[in-house]
C-alpha cells in the first residue's frame, strides 16, 4: 500500500472529527443564540421580552414592535439602561393630557 493511499484514508475522518469539534466549540462558546424571545411583558411602564432558552431579557419597543438595546439577566439594570438613553420627545409627540368629563 502506498504512503499516499494511506494519508487519503485517514484524511477524510480527521477533517470530520476537526469540523465536528469546531462545531461543538461554537456552541460553548457562544452559548445560546437567542432566538425564541417570548411574547412583550410590561413592568414599570417598559415592554421587554425574555429568551425562552435561558431567560435572558431585552427591551422591547411596541411602537416599531421590535427589541432593542442590550441583554441583561437583570430586568432593573435595562429598565435605567432604557432611561438613559431614551429620547426626549417634542411637542408634537407629547400625547394628550386626559381630563375628567365633569
Amino acid at each position: 500500500m502506498s504512503n499516499e493511499n494511506r494519508r487519503s484514508r485517514w484524511l477524510w475522518p480527521a477533517s470530520l472529527l476537526t469540523t465536528g469539534l469546531a462545531g461543538a466549540a461554537v456552541v460553548l462558546f457562544r452559548g445560546c443564540w437567542h432566538r425564541r424571545m417570548s411574547w412583550p411583558v410590561r413592568a414599570q411602564d417598559r415592554s421587554y421580552q425574555v429568551c425562552l432558552g435561558c431567560g435572558i431579557k431585552r427591551l422591547f419597543d411596541e411602537t416599531a414592535f421590535q427589541a432593542y438595546g442590550p441583554y441583561s439577566y437583570d430586568l432593573n439594570r435595562l429598565i435605567t439602561w432604557g432611561r438613559a438613553h431614551q429620547k426626549p420627545l417634542t411637542d408634537d409627540e407629547v400625547p394628550p393630557q386626559q381630563r375628567p368629563a365633569s
